[in-house]
């Protein structure tokens, strides 16, 4: 994606916890006919095991859905996470010679995908997407006739998805000092989209308080 230096952020850690916040993803590989396919899939960002580069995602598709094949054949995709965005007022600076924008924030990862078909492992990863979304069910989950349970592991191929390379940009308005506390405050009193910008805002201290800078 396009990355300017002043939204650019190499801190693996923000980097995750975007994932975390907007865990629903877009998986894309190229199909035959040379199109961009895109599967939009909730995706877990386990703790890292490895070095400071490394990141692993888990997820799962449904089998009856060709990105399974697609990946089987061509296991190198793109997997992108768009967190909050909001619309970019030019009320927010004191001259009048200014455009609206947009602010966003975004995660992409090039990935390198392993399929898993046993079914132990699938559960183990079910789990694990459970305990990210609704860690009370993981009873219910285990309370069920174990055919059904067979059933429905059959029913999807889980996705274990290495990280090679990843960007993340956090476009709030940086370059721009002189708007921050304008920006933030516009954000803090509108939607939900832009109270999580906000939030963002003061995450990376750009609040327009001098003591954060």
């Amino acid at each position: 994606m396009y990355l300017p230096a002043h939204f650019r952020s190499d801190d693996r850690d923000l980097a995750l916890a975007l994932m975390r916040e907007q865990p629903l993803a877009s998986l894309i590989s190229v199909d035959d006919s040379g199109l961009p396919f895109v599967s939009h899939l909730p995706l877990h960002a386990p703790e890292p095991k490895g070095g400071p580069a490394s990141l692993q995602l888990l997820g799962h598709c449904a089998r009856a859905n060709p990105h399974a094949d697609l990946l089987r054949r061509r296991p190198r995709a793109l997997v992108t996470f768009l967190g909050p965005q909001a619309y970019q007022s030019p009320r927010i600076y004191p001259d009048l010679q200014r455009v609206p924008s947009w602010n966003y924030l975004a995660v992409h990862c090039t990935v390198e995908a392993r399929l898993i078909d046993d079914p132990g492992e699938k559960d183990a990863l079910l789990k694990r997407l459970i305990a990210d979304h609704e860690p009370a069910y993981a009873a219910q989950w285990r309370s069920l006739d174990e055919r059904y349970t067979r059933g429905m592991l059959a029913g999807i191929v889980g996705l274990d998805l290495t990280v090679t390379h990843w960007e993340c940009k956090l476009k709030l308005n940086q370059h721009r000092p002189e708007s921050h506390a304008a920006l933030r405050a516009g954000y803090a009193a509108g939607g939900e989209q832009g109270q999580a910008l906000a939030r963002w805002m003061d995450r990376l201290g750009l609040n327009g308080d001098k003591a954060c800078d």
